[in-house]
């Protein structure tokens, strides 16, 4: 299990990596679209997935986000790059740094719309 955090994002663009993430790890239930919070306050959007070793199921060529949203990704080695790579393809990724443990890793990715 993965947890994915993101901070700096509209709920369109939370909307739009979690959807994404959705697609490439089908899960037993969809991720739900929170309403945006009231007063315009600084918000963590957060959802778990669970990567297996099914083929990753992205979505095909560049999907565009409305800004550049921080995307924290913490969990095992394995789950962890597995969720990097899916968000790979399908957004420009960059990484702002990585905190490594006996069990788990967590790695801070910044996320643009990739160009085709």
């Amino acid at each position: 299990m993965v947890t994915v955090s993101l901070t700096g994002s509209s709920l369109k663009d939370a909307a739009t990596v979690f959807g994404a993430l959705g697609k490439a790890f089908p899960a037993g239930e969809p991720w739900d679209v929170p309403t945006d919070p009231p007063g315009g306050a600084a918000v963590v959007w957060t959802a778990e997935f669970e990567p297996t070793q099914s083929r990753v199921l992205a979505p095909v060529g560049p999907t565009p986000l409305e800004g550049s949203p921080t995307v924290t990704l913490q969990g095992g080695y394995v789950a962890v790059d597995r969720l990097r790579e899916a968000l790979s393809a399908v957004f420009a990724v960059h990484e702002q740094g990585t905190v490594s443990g006996d069990q788990e890793k967590e790695v801070d990715l910044e996320l643009r719309t990739k160009q085709p």
